[in-house]
């Protein structure tokens, strides 16, 4: 009988590994990302399309990404609260906003 070699189920420090939870939260579509988000998304951008964190800065930089200022963890009033819950935010600043987790 051979064995298959095991995968250690806790990650090495260092290591990098995927994150667990994007297994199971569901696909962009489920979470509400679809084509009327598109669409908002577009409408926003459009009509705020400087990076808010970048002006804060005091530069000028371009807004590809609408950021849920608040994490809407599923809340559909909360994901679609544009005037009080979106803001246009550059790559650089969403990808750091969203690494810290916020």
């Amino acid at each position: 009988m051979r064995l298959k070699s095991l995968q250690p189920r806790i990650p090495m420090l260092g290591q990098s590994q995927p994150r667990d939870y994007d297994r199971f939260r569901g696909s962009s579509t489920k979470r509400g990302y679809n084509y009327r988000w598109q669409q908002a998304r577009a409408f926003f951008l459009a009509e705020h399309p400087l990076c808010v964190d970048c002006e804060k800065e005091g530069r000028v930089g371009v807004a590809t990404e609408v950021d849920h200022i608040v994490p809407h963890r599923g809340d559909m009033a909360l994901f679609w609260a544009s005037e009080t819950n979106w803001q246009g935010l550059c790559k650089r600043h969403h990808s750091a906003k969203t690494a810290k987790g916020q």
